[in-house]
């Protein structure tokens, strides 16, 4: 099965760009470009297996973060990215209804486990699971949580993007397996840490499958202190909504139709969409380009004001 085309691999875009002004500026993934400040860790999270209690308190970080009343039904793993390969594994051969398009990963990974895969525009009347990304990616679209509540079969919500909504829009703790990124929102990506959120035998089944020590005790001190800290999240969610707006009014000037997006990219249209990936490439910027929609680019948000000037001084061109 041919991989999934992703951005953030610069080394490629580097050879296809040499002549490229330095430094680049990445604007292909849907990661926060300024990050959570790391702390200062105990030298014990990097020389000694994470303990139990370590875990314990991440995991409780998480419950109070996300909601969630009972702190057995969540799950630490190292990224998201793993729960999705893992939970087509967990699953007998069933028929499996995807609402696209979105992150491919969760069709190849229920394809590559035998599964019958279905991609749809909406959630399925009938399926033996469905798969929502919510808020979507790359349109941002959010699915009420009325509509998800009356899905039939096992639903499964990758809620990477979620963290700056409402608390009251995730589906956090209701009858459903529940994923949550923690880089993304963090802008930690590098650390490697994800949540899934499902009733205990299911999350049980996940701990089994994921095996001991699954999460570093680096993620474990790092992750534990971000969670908590709540006036970052505030700040950062301020920071990122005029961040967002502002980058809208430069693709609507360079001719985009927006499509939507999150807090943490913008999905826009144009019919020269080629070209200007073409162009922007060449100014030392990289976004996102979709094959399956070649009139679609996604641009994840600058994280200084340098970066919005050479972008905005590209997109001119």
């Amino acid at each position: 099965m041919k991989p999934v085309t992703h951005g953030g691999d610069m080394g490629d875009v580097r050879r296809r760009y040499p002549d490229a002004p330095q430094p680049w500026i990445d604007l292909s993934t849907g990661i926060n470009p300024v990050p959570y400040p790391v702390p200062p860790l105990p030298l014990e999270s990097w020389t000694q297996l994470p303990s139990q209690d370590d875990l314990q308190a991440l995991i409780d970080a998480a419950a109070k973060r996300y909601g969630v009343d009972d702190p057995e039904t969540i799950v630490a793993a190292p990224g998201t990215q793993a729960l999705i390969q893992i939970l087509p594994r967990l699953v007998a051969t069933s028929r499996v209804a995807i609402v696209g398009p979105t992150y491919e990963e969760h069709e190849v990974s229920w394809r590559r486990q035998g599964h019958e895969v279905t991609v749809a525009d909406r959630l399925p009347a009938s399926a033996d699971v469905t798969v929502l990304v919510n808020p979507n990616n790359p349109t941002g679209r959010l699915a009420p949580v009325s509509d998800l509540q009356a899905v039939t079969g096992l639903l499964i919500v990758d809620e990477a993007f979620i963290d700056f909504h409402p608390r009251t829009a995730s589906f956090a703790g209701a009858n459903a397996v529940i994923l949550r990124s923690f880089g993304k929102t963090y802008g930690l990506a590098g650390l490697r840490l994800g949540f899934a959120i499902a009733e205990r035998a299911f999350a049980n089944r996940l701990r089994e499958e994921l095996g001991p020590w699954a999460v570093p005790g680096p993620a474990i001190e790092i992750g534990r202190r971000a969670l908590a800290d709540d006036a970052w999240l505030a700040q950062t969610t301020g920071r990122l909504t005029a961040d967002s707006r502002r980058l809208d009014e430069l693709m609507t000037r360079a001719g985009f139709t927006s499509l939507g997006g999150t807090l943490l990219f913008r999905l826009g249209r144009h019919p020269n969409a080629a070209k200007i990936v073409e162009t922007l490439g060449r100014s030392g910027i990289h976004v996102r380009s979709f094959a399956r929609e070649p009139s679609w680019v996604r641009f994840g948000l600058p994280g200084t004001e340098a970066e919005f000037s050479r972008l905005a001084k590209a997109l001119s061109q």
